[in-house]
């Protein structure tokens, strides 16, 4: 079975009507939530072949004591038929529309949060972005640092505000298996961290769907609950409009 073929209905919205929308959220929210992108036997098609990855790179994973994956970085070196899992009607046409047509996606991330190994990060924005080198002094570029033998950057607002992150859950996620939460249009204030008087709002979806969210947006996520046997697997793919960074930087990777 392919994992990239699907209907490509927004459940509950009609065509142009529904991608209109989505386009506002993402535009004033700074997030907008894709509802059944991919089916149930898709999503496991997807933990199928990372079982697989895992099994055949034990070295390149996060594990608990009992043996879960709770992590895993450069899964475009690890698993590389990930960037085509994502091309998935309605969203490649909703992130041209978003980044451009010559966007690509230059970072996947995989994220679980099983019961016996659950974790919290407390409010934050993705500001790092994976390059080539990252020696080279920059006014767009700080905090120089390696994460799994990868050169990282923090990166200016004026690279951050051409990307954004499409988190595809491959689990239902619940009040039981810690959340993400969000602050709607905290992007808006750049790469400052301003929680102020708004309301967080729970991500809670179900296995299938997708978020799109800008990095700038300020979010966090508490444990699971101690009693909960939920999974919460996330494949996290961060995007761009810009293939060319400042000051001569390279994307780590750019897959079209």
């Amino acid at each position: 079975m392919s994992i990239v073929h699907g209907n490509g209905r927004i459940a509950g919205m009609d065509s142009m009507v529904g991608l209109d929308e989505l386009l506002k959220q993402t535009q004033q929210d700074g997030f907008a939530i894709l509802p059944g992108v991919l089916s149930s036997d898709q999503a496991d098609t997807i933990l199928r072949e990372l079982d697989r990855v895992w099994q055949s790179h034990p070295d390149g994973v996060m594990r608990s004591q009992s043996g879960n994956v709770y992590g895993a970085r450069n899964l475009l070196r690890l698993w590389p038929k990930v960037a085509q899992v994502w091309k998935q009607p309605p969203l490649p046409d909703l992130l041209a529309q978003i980044l451009g047509p010559d966007f690509g996606l230059v970072r996947v991330l995989y994220f679980d949060k099983p019961p016996e190994q659950t974790w919290a990060l407390p409010w934050h924005k993705d500001m790092t972005i994976a390059v080539r080198d990252n020696s080279s002094p920059s006014p767009h570029f700080a905090k120089p640092t390696r994460k799994a033998g990868v050169p990282h950057v923090e990166a200016s607002r004026e690279v951050l505000e051409q990307m954004i992150t499409a988190r595809i859950h491959l689990d239902d996620v619940t009040v039981q298996n810690g959340p993400l939460k969000v602050l709607p249009g905290s992007h808006l204030s750049g790469t400052t961290l301003e929680l102020g008087t708004i309301d967080p709002r729970d991500i809670l979806v179900r296995r299938g769907d997708v978020l799109l969210m800008r990095p700038l947006v300020a979010h966090c996520s508490n444990r699971s609950h101690p009693d909960t046997t939920e999974h919460r697997r996330i494949l996290h793919l961060e995007f761009t409009g810009m293939r060319e960074l400042p000051d001569g930087y390279q994307w780590h990777d750019f897959e079209r």
